[in-house]
């Protein structure tokens, strides 16, 4: 069973200076976009964050700050990541909780006020953690039968991520082919901004997911303490968080 595209995908992993969506920073990034043609191309790029990288996470991915010293900014690179997958559809290992998330925050960082919500995902993680519950070196041993060598380099994990998902079709004969039920079956629908801060309640309306207001209207809230608003604009929350949440007080939302 093949995957059914109607435009280009982007499978893509991201390695970084540590996992907090708001204070970490990419150091590389890996791109593999497959066309409905079957075409396929390829990027990678080391990127300087503009932080110093602890020693634990080096020792994870092996970017040292020596290696990144020299190398472009996000924010130098950003147009040309951009411009590379506006036209397609994302997917990745775990990209629906940390990416994607990652990745907007440093587009916002950049400037560049991306807009996702014509963009579908497909997380092949939940697909594998619905069917297998493994890792991504185990769901590559388990469903193409290979060792996943130099893995947390962003370009093998990319391959073995479009590689894991290509079998995982083949296996699973009720598993849809196209990427717009793909993306219905992992996408997190509870979520309604990527960091999860925000969700949605039984009747559909934004709630806050954290915090002395979890469960409750985010409109509620920002009639009865407007406060509260200044003070997540100014705390330590994701951008693309605050960026939701001033269209829902906007009415744009």
């Amino acid at each position: 069973m093949a995957l059914t595209l109607k435009k280009p995908i982007c499978f893509f992993d991201l390695e970084t200076t540590g996992t907090n969506i708001v204070k970490d920073r990419i150091v590389e990034i890996a791109i593999l976009k497959v066309f409905p043609n079957g075409n396929k191309q390829q990027f990678s790029w080391v990127v300087n964050p503009e932080i110093e990288i602890p020693d634990e996470v080096v020792a994870v991915h092996g970017i040292s700050n020596e290696k990144v010293v020299n190398e472009p900014t996000f924010k130098a690179l950003s147009k040309t990541i951009y411009d590379l997958i506006k036209d397609s559809d994302l997917s990745g290992f775990n990209c629906d909780r940390f990416d994607i998330p990652l990745l907007v925050e440093e587009f916002l960082r950049a400037g560049i006020d991306v807009d996702l919500k014509k963009m579908l995902s497909v997380d092949v993680q939940t697909i594998f953690h619905k069917m297998e519950q493994r890792t991504l070196s185990a769901a590559y041993k388990f469903y193409c039968d290979k060792q996943l060598e130099n893995a947390h380099s962003a370009l093998a994990d990319t391959e073995a991520t479009y590689e894991v998902l290509l079998a995982q079709l083949e296996r699973y004969s009720d598993l849809p082919q196209t990427v717009t039920e793909l993306s219905e079956f992992t996408v997190r629908r509870d979520r309604v901004d990527f960091a999860g801060q925000l969700a949605l309640d039984e009747e559909g309306d934004p709630v806050f997911n954290f915090g002395k207001h979890k469960g409750t209207k985010v409109r509620v809230v920002l009639e009865q303490e407007p406060g509260y608003f200044g003070w997540i604009l100014n705390a330590d929350f994701p951008l693309h968080t605050k960026k939701v949440l001033t269209q829902i007080k906007l009415g744009t939302y």
